[in-house]
């Protein structure tokens, strides 16, 4: 049975497999950051504003601090998920410029190692080879097939830098906000800012267990725990920090 006649037969049953098991996306570039970002802009934020308020520092500074901490923090985030996620793109184009030269310069042997791959997961080796020159016809799709197999990456499929600098800095801003909410409603005391960030901790831990299919309570109570535990500690260091100075 040749190449195209094995390929033909599997059609239907890989469509009906293809319409009925679906995965979710797993390699984007915009949930790593947003989570991130959200989770760091409620931590970090409240740690800094708690800080403040266990300092005994006056009720315009506190919201200045937390104000001041949302656009450092979420500008940061920005800045350095787009160089991250930028250099990695980058660097992933650098090796498939190398694989693509590669398959330009020795074809015989790239076809080779295709084949002996396919015969390392169990293909005949005369299958193996024919699939492999098959495939190899393509400049582009013998390029993405190499860079599947050898580098663990999908070409056409590569993160955003821009996608990723927009989704942390806004998630950011966002978790970061909550904290600061309270005291631009007209709080004066710095428990109800608490209280909304554990709440918001607690709902994003939730909201993330939906995409990791984690329990909803086990990583809303996980987020909670750090996040409370992150303010009572600077609490704690800005008193001490308020008597010495003071």
């Amino acid at each position: 049975m040749s190449v195209m006649e094995i390929m033909d037969a599997a059609a239907p049953t890989h469509v009906a497999h293809r319409d009925n098991h679906t995965h979710r996306d797993v390699n984007g570039g915009w949930l790593r950051p947003a989570v991130f970002g959200a989770m760091d802009g409620l931590v970090s934020n409240v740690a800094l504003m708690t800080g403040a308020a266990g300092g005994a520092l006056p009720q315009q500074a506190i919201i200045i601090t937390g104000l001041a901490g949302l656009a450092a923090g979420a500008f940061s985030m920005a800045a350095g998920e787009y160089t991250s996620v930028a250099s990695q793109r980058e660097l992933v184009q650098a090796e498939l410029d190398i694989e693509r030269a590669e398959l330009r310069k020795h074809p015989k042997d790239e076809l080779e190692e295709l084949a002996a791959l396919y015969q390392s997961r169990g293909v005949e080796p005369a299958l193996a080879r024919q699939v492999a020159e098959q495939l190899s016809r393509d400049p582009e799709q013998a390029l993405e097939i190499h860079a599947r197999e050898e580098l663990g990456i999908d070409p056409s499929d590569l993160p955003s830098p821009a996608v990723a600098a927009i989704s942390s800095f806004g998630s950011f801003a966002l978790g970061a906000l909550l904290p600061v909410l309270p005291y631009l409603l007209g709080a004066s005391a710095i428990w109800p800012a608490v209280l909304l960030a554990l709440v918001g901790l607690f709902a994003c831990g939730a909201v993330v267990a939906r995409v990791t299919a984690r329990s909803w309570w086990f990583s809303g109570l996980r987020q909670l725990v750090l996040g409370g535990a992150a303010a009572g500690v600077t609490y704690v260091l800005g008193a001490l920090f308020g008597t010495v100075v003071g």
